[in-house]
């Protein structure tokens, strides 16, 4: 536990430094609670790299009181949410209330879908190295905005999306010249969507899939097929807990897919996954989702406010091309 504290306290101290560029002579507020060890060990290690904070036990002061707190900041301080599950301090994501103050936010969220085998791996993924993350980030990004056709790979499965790519839009701990400083970590992607969505045609290997409680479900590879943009089939094998979300999601909308997302958080693999989802699509390789809802996007016929599914999946790839060029290898992108 000791070395676990240690690596925690290391990767904490370069994320604020070299991602957030935070500097002691603004205010840190850092809220937590005591629900889960996971809890304890991150908010014992933002003590030690933020010494000079304001801790607040979430469950000792009152809704009002934590926004009034929040209001008493100045532009460009430092607020961090260390939250076993989630902290609703107003009617709001309280993110979202935070950078409209012009605040730094770091969000932990649903701690609790950690179990301690995947502590490990939660610590490893809040390392921060500036020349992977922007280098590849940035590299990656403008292959993809300036690529025709994408091409994802597997032993036997190919999907093509032959319109070209929306700009993608990066979190990889760089900020520079953005609105809002920080999110939810762990970080580690890059992602974007099909010009037409319904240009992506072919199939996918899945292994792993997000079920309704927003946590990671893995089971034996399974085919599903996809013409115009719509999951139109699937392999025998394919686990009926999946072919559930499927009609959950067609019971109200289609199931099309939209988001692409390429991870970059080399701690988190399918050798060693997060619970979570919203970590876990952090992971170094390649993920879609699944239902109309994807707001940063818009789309002809679909209007944000009436969608409801973002299901988030994950294939097997062996490559990833864009137009004729390996970017991604099954291990690694291949961008420099």
């Amino acid at each position: 536990m000791e070395i676990l504290m240690q690596r925690a306290i290391q990767n904490i101290r370069d994320t604020i430094s070299h991602a957030l560029e935070y500097v002691p002579t603004h205010a840190a507020l850092i809220f937590y609670d005591t629900d889960t060890p996971l809890a304890d060990i991150l908010t014992n290690a933002y003590r030690v790299a933020l010494p000079q904070a304001t801790f607040v036990h979430i469950s000792h002061i009152d809704k009002e009181r934590a926004i009034e707190m929040c209001d008493a900041l100045e532009p460009r301080d430092l607020v961090i949410l260390v939250q076993s599950t989630d902290f609703r301090l107003n009617d709001f994501r309280i993110r979202i209330y935070l950078f409209q103050k012009k605040l730094k936010v770091i969000e932990h969220r649903h701690l609790a879908r950690h179990p301690e085998h995947t502590w490990n791996t939660y610590i490893n993924a809040l390392a921060y190295d500036p020349t992977w993350y922007r280098k590849t980030g940035h590299a990656l990004k403008h292959i993809l905005e300036h690529s025709s056709k994408l091409m994802l790979h597997a032993p036997d499965t190919t999907l093509t999306i032959s319109s070209g790519l929306e700009i993608p839009k990066l979190n990889v701990g760089d900020y520079t010249n953005m609105e809002n400083i920080g999110g939810t970590f762990p970080i580690g992607e890059v992602f974007t969507e099909a010009k037409e969505l319904h240009a992506m045609c072919g199939s996918l290997t899945l292994y792993a899939f997000a079920d309704t409680h927003y946590l990671l479900q893995t089971f034996e590879p399974f085919r599903v097929d996809i013409d115009k943009g719509l999951l139109i089939g699937w392999s025998s094998n394919t686990p009926q807990a999946f072919i559930d979300v499927v009609d959950m999601v067609q019971a109200q909308e289609r199931p099309i897919f939209r988001e692409i997302g390429f991870g970059l958080n080399r701690a988190i693999t399918r050798a060693t996954p997060l619970h979570d989802i919203t970590a876990f699509e952090r992971t170094l390789g390649i993920h879609l989702s699944l239902g109309e809802k994807h707001t940063v996007y818009k789309k002809e016929g679909i209007h944000a406010d009436k969608t409801r599914f973002h299901v988030d999946v994950f294939p097997i790839i062996t490559s990833v091309y864009a137009d004729e060029r390996l970017i991604f290898d099954g291990e690694t992108y291949i961008v420099s």
